[in-house]
């Protein structure tokens, strides 16, 4: 089952008992298993393989989760899970406001961890299928490529998120239209996304931060009060 096609995984924890758990049942569902126990080796394997998404504990020797989704983001926009022991919402918020897509609680059930990828790679392999050829967008010095997923402001490339840049897709090609925080999480995230609006809020300041001269008073995302978020053509 495994062929040229099977989805590469990298399950990084230092816990080698979890790893071994993660890896036999993942590879039961034909995917191919990466496994890295602390943060350097995941930092390195995620540099030298394309993976298709990235299991990632917060808690690692050398170097933290968060450390090393940070740095990861700099270079993909592989989708990252944040495995983590502790339940208090702001470690879950803290994770996903360091490039995370998703996180998962310990202990976890490994069916709700297939459950989790699976959603995550049927939504990226949606996107990519219903993405058009050609549709470079412009909006004054900004220049988005849906095809290779780039997006230049001013000539220079910006560096987005997977989900960052779902987010501004979304909103460049329904320009003046308001999405509420509620539809965006839907939309972005899924209706299985076990998370709440405040992650549509983080998302939306760290593109701002990215795309904006003036995050505090932006060009392109606005909020409309009271109601939610839009792209100003």
């Amino acid at each position: 089952m495994r062929g040229k096609m099977a989805k590469k995984v990298l399950v990084v924890d230092d816990e080698k008992l979890i790893v071994k758990g993660i890896r036999f049942s993942l590879e039961q569902d034909g995917m191919e298993v990466t496994c890295a126990y602390d943060g350097e080796e995941a930092l390195r394997l995620a540099h030298e393989t394309e993976f298709d998404i990235i299991l990632l504990d917060i808690m690692l020797p050398k170097m933290s989760g968060t450390e090393v989704c940070q740095q990861i983001r700099e270079f993909s926009g592989v989708p990252i899970v944040m495995l983590t022991a502790k339940s208090d919402d702001m470690d879950k918020i803290m994770g996903l406001e360091y490039g995370a897509d998703d996180y998962i609680t310990k202990p976890f059930n490994i069916l709700e961890v297939k459950a989790r990828i699976k959603a995550i790679m049927r939504r990226t392999a949606n996107r990519t299928a219903v993405r058009q050829e050609s549709n470079i967008i412009e909006s004054g010095d900004m220049r988005m490529d849906p095809d290779s997923r780039r997006v230049t402001i001013s000539g220079k490339e910006v560096n987005l998120t997977a989900k960052e840049f779902d987010v501004l897709e979304l909103l460049i090609k329904n320009p003046n239209k308001v999405y509420s925080r509620e539809k965006l999480l839907n939309l972005i995230w899924g209706a299985d996304y076990p998370g709440d609006v405040r992650t549509v809020d983080v998302h939306i300041r760290r593109l701002r931060e990215k795309i904006e001269t003036n995050p505090s008073d932006p060009r392109y995302v606005h909020t409309k009060w009271g109601v939610g978020y839009f792209f100003r053509a």
